[in-house]
């Protein structure tokens, strides 16, 4: 079966992609799993730790194809505030319950959750019903760039 020999982060890889495969937000959470293109194309992602993949990264194949990471779409609620102070805070609030929020200019975007909905009607914000792809904020630890994660357990990485 065809590995992934390397990841190659979003923004950081311009070669035309040969595949697409297409995960929800969970699905991009992995160190090891069998994944496969919307062609059809099978081949296994097996990592020494989990990383999560973004939309928009290449997962290099041991073959040299690339497959490029899309975020499927998810049924999400979108925050608007009337103002930056409102933002800050409904973020603030969002942020200490540890929800997964993607920032968009001026908009705050989570998984759906009716309890966090009522909330940020409360704080003022507007709250919308959308279907869109979710790429959420990593972590503040979380590492950037062009990170090279082989799966073929040689033991070094060359970010």
């Amino acid at each position: 079966m065809l590995r992934v020999a390397a990841i190659h982060s979003a923004g950081h890889w311009t070669q035309k992609p040969d595949e697409v495969t297409v995960l929800n937000y969970d699905d991009r959470w992995r160190r090891r799993v069998v994944l496969q293109s919307v062609r059809g194309l099978k081949f296994l992602l097996d990592l020494q730790e989990a990383r999560r993949l973004r939309g928009g990264d290449a997962l290099v194949l041991d073959d040299g194809r690339l497959v490029e990471v899309l975020a499927a779409p998810e049924l999400l609620t979108e925050m608007r505030c009337g103002d930056q102070r409102a933002l800050v805070r409904l973020a603030w609030h969002l942020g200490n319950r540890h929800l997964p929020t993607q920032i968009i200019g001026p908009k705050l975007r989570i998984r759906r959750d009716h309890v966090i909905e009522e909330m940020a009607r409360g704080l003022g914000a507007d709250v919308l019903h959308i279907e869109a792809p979710f790429d959420p904020e990593g972590g503040a630890y979380e590492t950037g760039g062009d990170a090279h994660d082989h799966g073929s357990g040689h033991g070094h990485s060359h970010a």
